[in-house]
């Protein structure tokens, strides 16, 4: 299927230009709160950039991945994560905008990525048991049973990895 979903995302996020306007949005709400003392967002102040972003993305765009697979913003554990694998050495300094919007496309990919596997997680069990159950119930043959659960396993993971565009 060619590039992994992280790197899907990631890429689609960092192509948008709706998301790219939330993150200027994002950016700027912060330096509004800090009266346009500092040049940058300071690490404390991205949980509520994380929930300006998803505001804004929620409800001025189109932005179909989050609209999608983000139902909630992002909790402080994914805030946290995606500002380390921004800033490797000093996560007491200022981030810049083209800092900021690599950590909002680190945050937000990490978001889709995780629920849309949890979305995975839930819906291949369940049709599996559905599909050994009719199996069973119809004394289909063991054969026949097992290509069905392998069709459908492949067809729910193919439609969520398309999902992610």
């Amino acid at each position: 299927m060619g590039i992994s979903p992280s790197k899907r995302v990631k890429s689609s996020l960092s192509n948008s230009p709706e998301f790219d306007s939330a993150c200027t949005s994002a950016f700027s709400h912060c330096l509004s709160l800090t009266e346009h003392g500092f040049d940058g967002v300071f690490p404390f102040q991205l949980a509520t950039a994380s929930d300006h972003l998803y505001q804004t993305l929620r409800h001025d765009s189109s932005h179909s991945l989050v609209l999608k697979w983000v139902p909630s913003p992002p909790s402080r554990s994914q805030v946290d994560s995606a500002l380390k694998a921004v800033t490797r050495s000093d996560s007491n300094a200022t981030l810049g905008p083209a800092q900021f919007k690599q950590w909002a496309v680190e945050l937000f990919a990490g978001a889709v990525v995780a629920n849309a596997t949890k979305d995975l997680m839930v819906r291949v069990p369940v049709g599996v048991a559905g599909i050994a159950g009719l199996g069973a119930a119809s004394r289909s043959g063991k054969d026949m049973v097992v290509i069905a659960i392998g069709g459908y396993a492949l067809g729910v993971a193919t439609s969520i990895w398309l999902g992610l565009q």
